[in-house]
């Protein structure tokens, strides 16, 4: 076996320390960690942060990559090991071979037969059209009338095991946690469902297709759980990139006026009088020329695909900072007018000490909002720009690919609506427990919704 690294993994492994390592510095503040208490205090804000931390808990595993090695040839001796061409994923272990078992066309979800009719021969030898069995569904069944009987069986014994491996996993916590004041029970609740479900999910899947097969064949479920990587990754690090930016030049422009704040105002003028969608396509076209230019920089397609990726992450990340930038140099045009920052600067504090101790901690409300509001928004981006061609490489599992990839098929008769369904399914989860979330976020951190609160 041989480790590979992509850039996209070492990212996501930096950014969910870097994440750890945040909220843990917060935690020493007082204030920051009432508010993070109130965040957490709802049962909704217990439930939609398990669903997250599981969604970027399959992006990590999805994202730990290596190559198996391949054995000798018969009769060729040589110490040299040769590896396969294709990077597998922790993911792929323990989704039990999922995406290795290959219909040859479409088939419907949990069906025993191929969705169209091909040319075969019956027992006879006469040409027919007919619905052809499939290869990996339904195989070890004795007649096709024992299918639902079989998966109620199969079902009832998956989710007894996920019902055991979930009180594995919770129990330890119920043990550390039962005397917390917040409500660890919905979390419990949620992760129960999540093991049982993920669980089921596995173990049905070695012996039926449940969210069917695409044109290639492929499973459909496999692909949409690998495209939980993607998105994630893109929404965090589309959003992280924009905030450095945001930040710096709306706090610069609010604090020292003047010709600074011209150029900014100038720069994200321009750039919002620019059509996003032209932008991001021309700046994505550009890097994809780059690639086929270069092919000798990148030694297994993959990596061609994943370089596609943090291009189009840092291309969102650029082109995204204006909004953000307008509400943080308001912001802090207003509070650098406040009474303490003016005694500061009458005592001579420096520039930088205002900044980082006055200026900076005011606007933190409105950093933290717009992560998790862009998160969502970002991800629901990479689907759009997916469909219009200019989006994630199709060698990688992506949710955009896969809705881009249902439109020809929304359109035949009857409709093959699964491969949107499952796109949608789980793009839907995220994104509604990413602004569920962001809402108590803003709730806790706003301060105008606090001082509403207290005048209620």
């Amino acid at each position: 076996m041989k480790v590979v690294v992509l850039w996209s993994d070492a990212l996501i492994f930096l950014l969910a320390i870097s994440l750890v390592v945040f909220f843990f510095q917060l935690r020493k503040d007082p204030q920051i960690r009432a508010r993070w208490q109130q965040v957490f205090s709802s049962r909704l804000g217990m439930m939609t942060f398990t669903v997250i931390i599981a969604y970027v808990s399959v992006a990590l595993l999805d994202s730990m990559h290596f190559r198996v090695a391949l054995e000798n040839p018969d009769g060729l001796e040589t110490q040299e090991v040769f590896y396969d061409n294709n990077v597998t994923s922790v993911l792929d272990v323990l989704s039990g071979g999922m995406g290795e078992r290959f219909e040859r066309t479409y088939s419907a979800p949990f069906a025993l037969k191929s969705f169209e009719k091909q040319t075969l021969q019956d027992e006879m030898g006469r040409t027919v059209r007919d619905f052809p069995q499939l290869k990996h569904a339904g195989v070890h069944l004795e007649s096709p009338q024992d299918k639902w009987a079989d998966v109620g069986q199969r079902s009832l014994y998956a989710l007894l095991m996920g019902a055991a491996l979930s009180l594995l996993i919770i129990l330890p916590q119920w043990l550390l946690l039962r005397n917390s004041p917040l409500p660890w029970y919905a979390s419990w609740a949620v992760q129960g469902i999540l093991i049982s479900a993920a669980v089921w999910m596995v173990s049905i899947s070695r012996y039926y297709h449940v969210l069917g097969t695409d044109l290639g064949g492929a499973d459909v479920l496999y692909q949409t759980m690998k495209g939980i990587r993607t998105g994630v990754l893109l929404g965090t690090l589309s959003t992280l990139i924009m905030l450095p930016i945001a930040v710096t030049l709306g706090i610069a422009a609010g604090y020292f006026k003047g010709w600074v704040d011209d150029v900014v105002q100038y720069l994200y003028i321009t750039l919002s009088s620019i059509p996003g969608i032209l932008l991001i396509a021309a700046s994505v076209l550009l890097f994809q020329v780059y690639i086929d230019i270069n092919p000798d920089f990148f030694s297994i397609g993959m990596e061609k695909a994943d370089a596609k990726f943090i291009a189009l992450c840092f291309i969102l990340g650029v082109t995204s900072w204006s909004t953000l930038c307008r509400l943080i140099r308001a912001e802090t045009l207003k509070i650098s007018q406040l009474g303490y920052v003016q005694a500061a600067h009458a005592f001579g504090v420096s520039h930088v000490r205002i900044l980082w101790r006055h200026i900076l901690p005011n606007v933190v409300h409105i950093i933290l909002i717009t992560f998790v509001l862009d998160f969502s928004a970002l991800v629901l981006a990479e689907a759009v720009l997916s469909y219009i061609g200019v989006g994630i490489d199709p060698s990688m599992g992506s949710w955009g690919n896969m809705i881009n990839g249902a439109r020809t098929e929304l359109s035949r008769e009857p409709v093959i609506w699964w491969t949107l369904a499952g796109a949608f399914l789980f793009m839907f989860v995220l994104v509604l427990a990413a602004n569920l979330f962001s809402d108590l976020v803003r709730d806790a951190f706003d301060p105008r919704t606090s001082l509403r609160r207290s005048e209620a």
